[in-house]
Formats: structure tokens, C-alpha cells, sequence
């Protein structure tokens, strides 16, 4: 059985949109993180924003870290607008939580999930995550969209932690 994990870059208030403000604290120890999590999953799912951004740039920077891995996998993206998607990616319409728990059933590695924030949360609320590969950057923005919205009871324990030399904190949470 497969597992769903979020990979989300926050800062200490909990906000993750646009996180073009990872950028000053990215460095060779969250590169290896980011590289273990591509290796560790058989298929990505993403929200239609996250896609759309992701498809637009991962194709065309073949040299990037991780880009080989990015580009072959599956996709499978949660939208109520998107009719069509290419870059390997299929649109599932719909019952997602359903979907998203039968492609959990199939055999294989992981389900990753980066950003898209609103399907995490319409995931947790449906008790679909199995575990937070959360980055905390040390920063505050003060607003934006926060990774969690709602409250809806959901024990998760701390499983590893790492803090690099930037400041990031690595967390790894799983379903207590």
C-alpha cells in the first residue's frame, strides 16, 4: 500500500504560498532532502495551480536538480476547470478522495505531493495523509495562505528532525 506524503516549505507562521522566499536558505543539504523524497515516490499529486506552475517550468529545465526524476513521473492532478493536461499528468475529476485513496491501494512506493495547498487539505480532512515532510524556513511573513485552515483533528508524531546550516528545520511527521 502506498503512502501519502505532503512536502511543504513554510515559514514559522505557517504560511506557504508562493514560496519564492525559500530561495536565501536553500542549499546542498535540502537539495539531498528534496532528492530522497523524488526517489522515494511513484507518482506525484498536485492541485491545478501547483501544476500548472510546475509544468510550465520543469520541462524546461532539463539540468536542474532532480528534473529527470520530475519530468518521468506520473502525475495526477485534483481541478474542477482543467479539461486536458499533458506533461505526463492525468486530471482526476470528481470523487478525488476516492481516487486518492484507490491509487493509495495499488502497489508501489509513495504518493508526493509538494505545495498545493488546498488539496492537502481537502486530503487531511478525508484522513488521506499519511505523513508531513514539512521545511520551515526562519521567517515570518505576517499573510499569506497557511497549510492548515481548518480544524479537523488529525495526531501525527515527530519522527525526524534536522535543522541545516540556514536554519531550515526538516520535520518529519506520521499518523500517530
Amino acid at each position: 500500500m502506498s503512502k501519502v506524503i505532503a512536502a511543504e516549505y513554510l515559514t514559522l507562521d505557517g504560511v506557504m504560498e508562493n514560496p519564492a522566499w525559500t530561495a536565501p536558505y536553500f542549499n546542498e543539504e535540502l537539495g539531498e532532502f528534496q532528492g530522497e523524497l523524488m526517489a522515494s515516490a511513484d507518482a506525484l499529486l498536485l492541485g491545478r495551480v501547483t501544476y500548472e506552475a510546475f509544468a510550465e517550468a520543469w520541462p524546461n529545465a532539463p539540468d536542474a536538480p532532480d528534473a529527470e526524476i520530475m519530468n518521468r513521473l506520473p502525475k495526477y492532478v485534483a481541478s474542477r476547470t482543467l479539461q486536458t493536461a499533458g506533461w505526463n499528468a492525468e486530471i482526476m475529476q470528481g470523487d478525488v478522495a476516492a481516487e486518492v485513496a484507490r491509487l493509495k491501494q495499488e502497489p508501489g512506493q509513495n504518493l508526493l505531493i509538494y505545495g498545493s495547498g488546498q488539496l492537502v487539505e481537502y486530503l487531511r480532512r478525508h484522513g488521506l495523509i499519511d505523513t508531513y515532510r514539512l521545511m520551515v524556513f526562519p521567517l515570518v511573513l505576517g499573510s499569506g495562505q497557511h497549510l492548515f485552515t481548518t480544524e479537523i483533528g488529525s495526531d501525527f508524531k515527530l519522527v525526524s528532525s534536522h535543522a541545516t546550516r540556514t536554519g531550515v528545520l526538516v520535520l518529519t511527521y506520521e499518523r500517530a
